[in-house]
């Protein structure tokens, strides 16, 4: 096993540097190498979020406010979880506003009107779910309550996802040195992340459950596939469509164990590596040098039998670690994953 040198605080501070700078990285161009399936040509929908801006938010932060206010959830971690329908601000269509919406980004929250705590919590998101396939994105390390809101509505409105779209957050410090807060608030997550997907899963409506993972949030998931599937058995994993691990900010030997115990559920799985993933590389030094796997070598990865989408090429950035909400060829890996979950594509 290839180990590097432990972080010293020049490279910590490196890291807040790239992470500060990310949105400034330019367009990439080129096409993402899967070699497993054929983007199609039929014409683009309106995603469903756009017609109706609402975001399906579960969490384990601690709620603020009684009624709710801005910031809605803090970084603190709550009693247990906790289900709210948020309501966005959709972006303005217009030529002026998206002139505009490289200054001030986008999408936006817009207000939480009602929060519920405590054993109905899970339940009552599926409620809001029935009769519809959902898209569960879950964030990675360093993202507050209102940033991860917004990638989730990016990713579904840039996917044309005609579903539930839906965010599952856990108490991130949004905080560039609080990466071992992160790491363990993500574990500690896992029971309620596992509650979820288990009312999902028992409801009579028959949708398709699909989860966009990123970073640090794919060690959470496959935690929690992990004990959906030794616990709830083959029923509730055959709910699951697709997962789909972006940049898997996972140590390759933890991802490799993690992997193996899905048995045949590997498949519904599709990993978005980057061998040039700054954020990747130095996460890998504060966390001890073990390649993360996000950042393995792609022969690595599908030797373990998952699909693999290269994103390598894709290195015109600082930090290549979110290609997935930005880049359209990145984004129909998402897209295709999702068909194939459904039914729609081998």
């Amino acid at each position: 096993m290839n180990r590097t040198i432990r972080p010293t605080r020049r490279s910590l501070v490196r890291l807040a540097t790239l992470l500060g700078l990310a949105s400034l990285a330019p367009g990439l161009s080129g096409c993402v190498t899967e070699d497993l399936a054929t983007s199609s040509s039929a014409p683009e929908r309106q995603s469903n979020i756009d017609v109706s801006p609402v975001l399906l938010v579960a969490t384990t932060r601690k709620p603020v406010g009684s009624p709710p206010k801005s910031p809605y959830f803090s970084s603190e971690r709550g009693r247990g979880l906790s289900f709210a329908e948020v309501r966005l601000s959709a972006p303005d269509r217009s030529l002026i506003g998206k002139v505009s919406s490289v200054v001030t980004g986008d999408w936006g929250v817009a207000a939480v009107p009602q929060i519920e705590t405590g054993p109905g919590a899970a339940g009552a998101f599926a409620q809001a779910a029935f009769g519809r396939d959902v898209l569960i994105y879950v964030h990675g390390y360093r993202e507050s309550f209102q940033s991860a809101a917004l990638s989730a509505a990016k990713l579904s409105d840039g996917i044309r996802f005609r579903g539930a779209s839906a965010l599952f957050t856990w108490p991130s410090a949004a905080a560039t040195f609080d990466y071992g807060y992160d790491r363990e608030s993500a574990l500690w997550s896992r029971d309620a992340f596992e509650d979820l997907l288990k009312a999902l899963a028992n409801s009579p409506s028959g949708g398709r459950i699909n989860i966009v993972a990123h970073s640090m949030g794919t060690l959470l998931t496959l935690e929690t596939l992990r004990m959906l599937r030794a616990e709830a058995g083959e029923a509730a994993m055959a709910r699951i469509g697709a997962v789909v691990l972006a940049a898997p900010d996972i140590d390759i030997d933890l991802f490799t164990s993690a992997i193996q115990r899905m048995g045949p559920d590997v498949k519904k799985v599709t990993v978005i590596s980057s061998t040039n993933d700054r954020a990747l590389e130095l996460s890998g030094a504060i966390a001890g040098g073990i390649v993360r796997a996000g950042a393995a070598d792609r022969e690595r990865l599908e030797a373990l039998g998952v699909r693999v989408a290269d994103a390598s090429d894709y290195g015109g950035g600082l930090i290549n670690h979110d290609l997935f909400l930005s880049n359209p060829e990145v984004q129909g890996v998402v897209k295709r994953a999702i068909s194939r979950g459904a039914g729609g594509g081998s």
